[in-house]
């Protein structure tokens, strides 16, 4: 029996915060929520002459910035930061990425406690809203030119918090004063044009409680009365100090709502910076209220823990071994018996690295061997062990290597390489484009029918206990619920190509279960999740799948069964992708029927045919856009764009959104279906070598509309890693 590093994963995930004594429970949640309490939180010692990370503050929104007010700074391209802020009554929960270095996307979700004894908050003592930011950098600063910005807020949801802004800052070195001044001013619009006013344009809505937002209001965007605000910042050493003039009136707040009095335009702050990633700080605001904040930034590209990755054995040029002319012969590859050692060689040298031998198919002088990639996010790292262990147990003869990573028993690729050219590059500084330059990579296709399979691969058993967490979010009543509890999964594989899983849940603590009954227009394909969480011991998947090769660039699934806790039935998949091309074409057929709510073997009356027809295509600087046209899970008929930044080392980060042919109305609450992905691998959080990760899809709310059946091992993501521009991308490490 083993006990594997789990694959941690949630659906539909996002931080909630709410007031008061919750306030401990909800920075939990939001440590919890990304993943990163672990790797952030740690202990960290600072060594002599350690410069602290040069990157923005953020402020009470999440975003770069002063106090309340935005600044026109970026984070380092690629900076996710998570943050929490409280003040009167009010708590933000904050996600920010910087897209792209000129791009800033965010959500947050808020809790507004209600203070008017006589009159509730839109029906709720505390009122909850989430909402999306974008901002876009003009300009960097420059020796005499400030940086420049502009800045949506709440741009796609209620617009409680709507608002609009076009920022500059400039940062001085002033010799009489130690340290860094950042002088930030700008005018806003909306919320942040509704103190101290000097001019006005056209005009603009206000927020009506009840509006299910989602849409983007486009007519209100830069109109309406027009205020300026400014901020300084000074910072020195672990240490800043921050002032500001706000033009945001808190006019709900500090009027109807009764949160808090605003007494002054003016703000006060100071922060520590407690390590390289978390920043802390407190504040004195609108001359009335003290508050607190917590920042967390982390780049993808500085893991908290550098990775400690075993050495690779050395390529040893056959000269220095193999001087005898005898020693080069072919005779070898016509015993059976000669051949059967090799392989048997060959798999525990590739063993020894983390890799598993499917097949060997050997000939006089070339040799392929299809690999199955159990330790390392990289497949250029698991190409580059491979090849050496084929150079260290394979005969002298043996000239071309053919090296064809396997998922589930599918050839996902094949790199060619020559053994001469890695013995003469073995030590050259320009190993890793020297070698891409003369290496190929072709169609794996199907394995040969004189291929030797490995004798202790198939039959395959494997079964592991792990954890789990299942979140809900956005509940009015308490925002965030949350299951744990143990998964125990088996899985059998009589032959490359072939599984069969299983998995069963059982359930130890949580609240799910007590959540609100889920409404809707449309069938209850997902709003009923508070049903589905009422089992304790459940069957969540009950499937066999089955994977081959179709033809030339064709690669094929096929699964029946249990595929999840809501949904199983039959699917079909069918994926071409060239492994020099960037464009992939796929179609995904499903017939699928609702499952009982206690998953055990039982089925509901709703059934449904779904599917879709998807493309997908490789963008410069690793972007991935996908769209799939076709069918959702409550009949209706749209497409989901989704656009995908992905990392060498396993991270991603995308937004997506759906549109179908249900009306706004009928959708509800958000309009339409969007959100924002996050993978964040586990060998960058603990320096070890892992393919595991940890995912998660934050929505601003779960709806029944634009909906797909989450049917495990989709063939895009199997087969992406190991074509031409992942490997290319990745080439340095076919070295490590």
């Amino acid at each position: 029996m083993t006990f594997p590093i789990p694959t941690l994963s949630g659906l539909n995930a996002g931080p909630r915060f709410y007031p008061s004594a919750k306030s401990a429970r909800i920075l939990l949640a939001l440590m919890m929520s990304t993943g990163l309490s672990q790797a952030l939180l740690a202990e960290e010692s600072t060594p002599r002459g350690f410069a602290w990370p040069d990157t923005p503050s953020l402020n009470f929104y999440g975003a770069p910035g002063v106090i309340d007010m935005p600044s026109a700074e970026a984070m380092p391209d690629a900076q996710f930061a998570s943050s929490v802020s409280w003040f009167a009554g009010q708590f933000r929960a904050n996600l920010q990425v910087q897209a792209l270095p000129w791009m800033t996307v965010a959500f947050r979700y808020t809790g507004i406690e209600n203070g008017n004894p006589n009159q509730l908050l839109f029906g709720f003592d505390t009122y909850y809203d989430r909402n999306f930011d974008v901002r876009f950098r003009l300009w960097k600063e420059g020796r005499y030119r400030p940086a420049v910005a502009v800045g949506l807020r709440d741009f796609a949801g209620t617009g409680l918090f709507a608002s609009e802004y076009v920022v500059a800052t400039k940062t001085f070195e002033p010799e009489a004063l130690p340290g860094r001044l950042k002088v930030t001013a700008g005018l806003g619009w909306g919320r942040l044009g509704s103190n101290g006013s000097i001019a006005s344009i056209g005009n603009r809505g206000s927020f009506t409680a009840g509006d299910t937002g989602g849409e983007l209001s486009v007519d209100q965007w830069f109109r309406g009365d027009i205020a300026p605000f400014a901020g300084v910042e000074w910072r020195h050493g672990k240490w800043g100090v921050k002032a500001e003039y706000s033009s945001d009136a808190y006019t709900l707040e500090s009027g109807s709502a009764q949160v808090f009095e605003r007494k002054s335009d003016f703000n006060f702050g100071v922060e520590y910076q407690a390590s390289p990633q978390l920043r802390l700080g407190a504040y004195y605001l609108y001359g009335s209220e003290f508050g607190i904040s917590a920042q967390i930034q982390m780049n993808p590209r500085h893991p908290p823990t550098p990775m400690q990755v075993p050495a690779p054995s050395p390529v040893v040029p056959r000269s220095t071994w193999a001087q005898d002319e005898a020693l080069w012969t072919t005779a070898w590859a016509d015993s059976n018996s000669a051949k059967l050692k090799t392989r048997d060689l060959l798999a525990q040298s590739l063993r020894e690295d983390g890799l598993l031998l499917e097949s060997v198919t050997l000939r006089g002088t070339t040799a392929e061997a299809r690999i199955r990639n159990t330790r390392y996010q990289s497949q250029a790292l698991a190409v580059g062990r491979a090849a050496r262990a084929m150079a260290q147990s394979l005969p002298p003869s043996v000239e071309t290597f053919r090296i064809v990573p396997t998922s589930g028993g599918l050839g996902l690729s094949a790199v060619v390489v020559r053994r001469s050219d890695l013995e003469a590059l073995e030590f050259s500084p320009e190993a890793p484009d020297a070698i891409w330059a003369v290496a190929a990579v072709q169609d794996a296709g199907a394995a040969a029918e004189d291929a030797l399979l490995s004798e202790d691969l198939y039959p395959a058993f494997s079964y592991s206990l792990s954890p789990y967490t299942s979140p809900s979010y956005f509940d009015p009543s308490v925002p965030f619920r949350i299951d744990f509890g143990v998964d125990l999964k088996a899985s059998y594989s009589p032959a490359p190509g072939w599984k069969l899983a299983s998995a069963i849940r059982q359930r130890i603590w949580g609240n799910v279960a007590d959540g609100r009954e889920g409404q809707s227009n449309l069938p209850q394909v997902r709003t009923d999740q508070r049903e589905y969480a009422q089992a304790d011991t459940t069957l969540e998947q009950l499937y066999v799948e089955r994977r081959w090769s179709a033809g030339r660039n064709l690669y094929a699934r096929a699964s029946l069964g249990y595929f999840e806790s809501m949904y199983g039935g039959l699917s079909g998949e069918i994926l071409w992708k060239p492994v020099d091309s960037r464009l992939g074409l796929g179609a995904e057929l499903n017939y699928v029927r609702q499952r009982d709510f206690d998953q055990r073997l039982g089925f509901r009356d709703y059934d449904v045919l779904t599917g879709h027809a998807s493309a997908y295509l490789e963008l410069p600087k690793n972007y991935l856009l996908q769209v799939d046209a076709g069918r959702y899970l409550a009949g209706d008929i749209g497409t989901t764009v989704s656009l995908t930044r992905t990392f060498n080392n396993g991270w991603e980060l995308g937004g997506f959104f759906t549109v179908t042919d249900v009306s706004a109305e009928d959708f509800g609450e958000g309009s339409f279906d969007k959100g924002i992905k996050l993978t964040i691998p586990l060998n960058w959080l603990l320096g070890q070598p892992s393919r595991n990760s940890y995912s998660m899809v934050m929505r601003p709310v779960q709806r029944d509309g634009g909906q797909r059946v989450e049917v495990p091992g989709r063939l895009y993501e199997q087969v992406r890693g190991a074509h031409r521009k992942s490997l290319g991308e990745q080439r340095a490490r076919f070295w490590e």
